[in-house]
């Protein structure tokens, strides 16, 4: 594969990259869309003390752009944890550039998930939800065989377009020292001293992942969308 493409030697190096770039994607996707599905019950909850905090962290966070607020989370993190273990005698402690990656980006990411989450409930008839009560079904009940398979309908689009958005901002994660793709490709290049090879080869591998992505989600949308006339398609 090295031979046939051309890469030098950098193949496990970029293979690496890659598998990295996956699993930073997916454990912050998950992060994001659990705080995403929280944070949206927060801010349609009639508790203030619940709604305001929602809606602060989901302004703030679509207010400032995605590279300040790496850099800011990043660094403020490891301040603070910094000041925690001077002041109960603790061990210094690092926190590692995966973790970072994974917390930085499913916290903002949450934000932008918790909006598509809010607007899908928003969408499901409340009129659902009142027959279920009005059936005895618990809490719990409601949510999970009422409310989400509807909000779900509503939401996979908006949760489709996040996803991809999510997976190509995990290259912004190589300023804080992650060796996720792009900074395999990187490496790779300058010491090759071809660097548009081998970005254009990193560009090829997102290309790859998006469109499997759009794959799972068109499977998704048919399953959510199924009796649905003119949607399950």
């Amino acid at each position: 594969m090295n031979d046939l493409l051309n890469l030098h030697g950098y193949g496990p190096m970029l293979a690496q990259g890659a598998w990295m770039t996956l699993k930073l994607s997916f454990l912050a996707l998950a992060l994001s869309l659990t705080l995403g599905l929280i944070a949206a019950g927060a801010k349609l909850s009639s508790a203030k003390w619940l709604r305001v905090p929602a809606t602060l962290y989901t302004t703030l966070i679509r207010s400032v752009p995605d590279l300040v607020l790496i850099l800011l989370i990043f660094y403020s993190l490891q301040l603070w944890l910094n000041d925690l273990t001077e002041m109960f005698g603790w061990n210094y402690f690092e926190i590692d550039p995966f973790t970072a990656g994974v917390v930085t980006l499913g916290f903002i990411y949450g934000a932008y998930f918790t909006e598509n989450f809010r607007g899908a409930i928003l969408s499901v008839p409340v009129g659902q939800l009142e027959a279920a009560t009005a059936y005895g079904l618990s809490r719990w009940q409601r949510f999970h065989l009422v409310l989400f398979p509807q909000l779900m309908r509503f939401a996979l689009p908006g949760l489709g377009n996040n996803w991809l958005v999510l997976l190509k901002s995990t290259a912004l994660v190589s300023i804080i020292g992650l060796s996720d793709l792009v900074k395999a490709a990187q490496n790779a290049g300058k010491t090759t001293n071809e660097p548009l090879y081998f970005l254009i080869l990193a560009g090829l591998v997102y290309l790859v992942i998006t469109t499997l992505s759009n794959r799972v989600f068109k499977r998704l949308e048919r399953r959510y969308n199924l009796g649905i006339k003119g949607m399950a398609r």
